[in-house]
């Protein structure tokens, strides 16, 4: 059973950091595309963060240089270090998983290219 199991959200103030972590069971990582998504009440879930197999990271453009997406295979766990919150990252953070080159072909961050969900985890950024 692939079981992908989010952990470390919580409030923090604008400017502040928190990392978020996903546990995976049932698979490992290594054949997989990573990514991080997060969606915010009344909106579309968006792509955040992405890494592949290689190791290669995408981000998006709102969080570029403030985002940081890793993993560890040994641990079977993918982070996502936030830096310099905003209010505006207030979401509920989604891990996500697809096979690599399904999500190579279909769009890095895509909603659709993957095919694991975690359950979420909620980051609130106060002003």
């Amino acid at each position: 059973q692939v079981q992908l199991v989010e952990s470390g959200g919580g409030s923090v103030q604008a400017g502040g950091s928190l990392r978020v972590s996903c546990a995976a069971s049932g698979y490992t990582y290594t054949n997989y595309y990573m990514a991080w998504f997060r969606q915010a009440p009344g909106n579309e879930r968006e792509g955040v963060a992405a890494i592949g197999s290689d190791g290669v990271a995408t981000y998006a453009d709102s969080v570029n240089g403030r985002f940081t997406i890793s993993k560890d295979n040994a641990k079977n766990t993918l982070y996502l270090q936030m830096m310099s919150l905003k209010p505006e990252d207030t979401a509920m953070y989604y891990c996500a998983a697809g096979a690599d080159s399904i999500v190579r072909f279909s769009g890095i961050m895509l909603r659709g290219s993957y095919n694991r969900w975690g359950q979420g985890t909620q980051v609130t950024v106060s002003s």
